[in-house]
């Protein structure tokens, strides 16, 4: 067991970082950036980015805070489940990790459309509406781009997932939970380059299971040294 941080903590720990997400993300992924964005009008998006800069700005700033959340999770992660499997434990974190890398690459692609706005004189000479167009291309590469992370976060939930079911200190359903989570990710965020057509809404209920084991950990991974594991 690692000497620096008990099994409670860790836990806990885990399940703060985890809650800090569910208040990051939507705001900035469900609701700031869909309200600024019109995937299907250039200079529309470019207008209300301009015009609401300091929102947009507050978007990224949002998205930084989840990104630095994810790596201590997979660090809390890694030490709570480490007595299980530690390589399994380790290669799980690595998953997150990488997911977490490709995400703070496609975040600077908003990045870019922050410089976008501060007209240097080689885009004034560029017309409004190539200036525009170049927004909204690196708007949706973000988007595709945080997609092709989200499949790799599926595959770390399904490994999350055969971790918990292998410990005897986390109930089994929450094992199954996040498998069935992973899977809903993969599925859901590949719809884009795979089968565009096909419905997938149902991926959205299926993510729910992270929000359970959010808060197992907050209330009963908490106690969890009170098991005596070794």
């Amino acid at each position: 067991m690692n000497k620096s941080i008990s099994f409670s903590r860790a836990a806990t720990i885990a399940g703060i970082g985890l809650l800090i997400m569910t208040l990051t993300v939507p705001f900035a992924e469900f609701k700031i950036i869909p309200d600024l964005v019109n995937p299907n009008n250039a200079l529309e998006t470019a207008s209300n980015i301009t015009n609401n800069l300091f929102l947009f700005n507050v978007a990224i700033f949002l998205i930084f805070i989840t990104i630095v959340a994810d790596i201590v999770v997979a660090w809390s992660l890694y030490i709570f489940l480490k007595p299980v499997n530690k390589s399994l434990s380790l290669l799980t974190a690595w998953f997150r990790l990488l997911y977490t890398g490709v995400y703070l690459f496609a975040v600077t692609n908003l990045i870019k459309v922050f410089t976008l706005t501060k007209g240097t004189s080689y885009f004034l000479s560029n017309s409004q509406q190539q200036i525009s167009e170049f927004m909204l291309f690196y708007i949706k590469s973000y988007k595709y781009e945080w997609f092709f992370g989200l499949v790799l976060f599926g595959i770390y939930l399904i490994l999350l997932g055969f971790l918990v079911l292998k410990a005897e200190y986390i109930p089994k359903i929450m094992g199954w939970l996040l498998i069935i989570a992973g899977t809903g990710y993969i599925v859901g965020h590949l719809k884009v380059f795979l089968y565009p057509d096909l419905n997938t809404s149902f991926s959205m209920f299926t993510a729910l299971g992270e929000l359970v084991f959010m808060f197992w950990l907050l209330i009963k991974g908490s106690r969890v040294k009170e098991l005596q594991i070794s």
